[in-house]
């Protein structure tokens, strides 16, 4: 159909139990505003800039350079990921832009075995009127309105364009990995005052299903800030899930490769300071790698 908003997809898991209540399929999509140090898929945020780096290093020749740009021959690749290994821009060549009917047929083909939809990346708010209009599609559909549409996203969305979803928006996990502005935009490379406001409001709405803490021992301020964390979260509704999440280096690109990893040890030394701040239920790493 012409006309239709369409989305550029890194990748669809068809079956995941992390990525919000029950069975989800999850859509990640390419492109992130933040830069973060930590991030564990840093192939996600940049859009290719068809430097060609990758193509003589794919050892199935499953990516080519036509005309200028690099295109992926997914019937060839293996998906060893060579080529996001030897990225320098933070990229990935094997992008696959979906229609908004393309995206459906994915959803319908599975729907039966789902408790619903996420839309993750990369930064997903990115693409918002993509996702707007899928969730409006899912809700208006008898067979598919048993779905839950989710939102993961660093919270960095205007109130404006989370109002603009919010309608057909069924929850959504943010993550807060700071809590003095300095530090997240050390971390991330954006201010954290979206991030605050983001939360807050979705709170209000009572769409805030999730906030995840990343605990980087020793240079983030979660822990040293406890206090100020612990008080922000007990403002927020019991309902709200409290995930804390370990750094790790699995994905990890660049200086932060060389930083302490968050082990079980430092996550629970963590996880007491802040039950002792807001005495309430939160959610531990079951694997420590």
């Amino acid at each position: 159909m012409s006309g239709q908003p369409t989305a550029l997809v890194s990748r669809i898991l068809t079956f995941s139990c992390v990525d919000g209540p029950g069975n989800r399929l999850v859509i990640f999509l390419q492109g992130c505003n933040f830069d973060c140090i930590t991030c564990h898929n840093p192939h996600t945020i940049n859009h290719c800039s068809h430097c060609g780096d990758c193509v003589p290093e794919c050892p199935s020749d499953a990516l080519s350079l036509q005309n200028g740009k690099v295109v992926w021959h997914p019937e060839r690749c293996t998906h060893c990921d060579r080529c996001l290994d030897v990225c320098p821009h933070k990229s990935n060549p094997k992008i696959t832009r979906y229609s908004l009917d393309e995206m459906l047929d994915v959803v319908r083909k599975h729907h039966l075995f789902l408790s619903g939809i996420t839309f993750s990346g990369g930064e997903a708010t990115l693409q918002l009127p993509f996702i707007t209009k899928l969730f409006k599609a899912v809700k208006a559909d008898p067979a598919l309105s048993h779905l839950t549409c989710f939102i993961d996203s660093n919270g960095s969305l205007s109130e404006t364009g989370w109002q603009r979803v919010m309608p057909v928006l069924d929850g959504a996990m943010i993550d807060l990995k700071a809590w003095q502005n300095d530090t997240h935009r050390w971390l991330v490379g954006r201010d954290k005052h979206r991030v605050m406001a983001t939360i807050r409001l979705l709170a209000e709405h009572g769409k805030l299903h999730e906030v995840r803490l990343l605990h980087i021992p020793g240079k983030s301020d979660l822990d040293t800030e406890v206090e100020a964390v612990g008080e922000f979260l007990n403002t927020l509704p019991e309902s709200v899930n409290i995930r804390l999440n370990a750094f790790q280096h699995h994905g990890v690109v660049g200086e932060a490769l060389a930083w302490k990893k968050c082990s079980e040890a430092d996550m629970l030394r963590f996880h007491n300071a802040l039950f002792e701040q807001t005495q309430r239920p939160m959610q531990l790493p079951t694997v420590y790698t």
